[in-house]
């Protein structure tokens, strides 16, 4: 009996072919906004002037570089323990775009330190934990692209991606485990926010522009991989037939 049963590979091209150029256009309508909210309507920090601004980027690039790890290591142990190829390829698609938005917080990051602590990079236990994922990130794709055979790739992966995601509450927690420099959460689940709500509705906007680029890219590659991976497949085949225009 299959306790998991998964879209099939050809239902998921199909479906996220249809998808991804709404979510583009909610990416490019999100971000636009959510900039101008940020950048023009949100009020002067009255302790960091202008400078806080870069928040309306690194906070949400950090927030997608956490969640995004544990969905690409959801999908690689599913894959592993549901022989389900499809959320092996899910999860390969994921990791280059954590990684990215991994960097990004690092970068923002960056210029967000320099005028609040007067340094570009300081060994803080959040900054560093940050650091470390996107390490586990590049690892990740190093090693399942090292490896010939894909299912032995997509297991050694899963596992690399399973031990790694105890580094994700290790970031969150960090600033309340260790004496830190960076500031601690102004968003909780359990109570008010500690910004003003322009400022909050700014970052909430850019939160849902980085899920719908990471959904468009995540989909893209995906779809890219599956033809890579299924190019024997008779639905591929037929596929390519169409689009070269070959009914024969």
């Amino acid at each position: 009996m299959r306790f998991f049963t998964f879209a099939a590979p050809s239902r998921f091209y199909a479906l996220a072919g249809r998808l991804i150029p709404w979510l583009w256009v909610a990416t490019i309508g999100l971000t636009l906004a959510g900039l101008y909210i940020g950048f023009f309507v949100a009020p002067t920090d009255a302790t960091q002037g202008d400078a806080y601004r870069i928040i309306f980027i690194h906070v949400p690039a950090a927030w997608m570089s956490m969640v995004l790890y544990l969905v690409m290591a959801g999908w690689a142990v599913v894959g592993w323990a549901f022989k389900a190829r499809l959320a092996s390829m899910v999860a390969r698609a994921i990791a280059p775009t954590g990684a990215m938005f991994t960097f990004v917080a690092l970068w923002t990051g960056a210029f967000w330190g320099k005028p609040t602590w007067g340094a570009w990079w300081v060994w803080d236990a959040r900054l560093t934990s940050e650091l470390i994922l996107l390490f586990l990130y590049l690892g990740y794709i190093a090693l399942v692209e090292s490896i010939d055979e894909q299912k032995r790739a997509d297991n050694a992966g899963a596992l690399l991606a399973l031990i790694g995601a105890i580094n994700i509450p290790i970031i969150y927690f960090s600033v309340k485990w260790w004496n830190t420099l960076h500031q601690g959460a102004t968003i909780s689940m359990t109570a008010a926010p500690k910004m003003a709500s322009t400022m909050l509705t700014a970052m909430l906007v850019m939160t849902l522009a980085c899920w719908a680029y990471a959904f468009a890219v995540v989909f893209m590659r995906t779809r890219a991989i599956v033809l890579e991976r299924e190019s024997d497949a008779d639905w591929v085949i037929a596929l390519q037939r169409h689009h070269t225009g070959d009914r024969t």
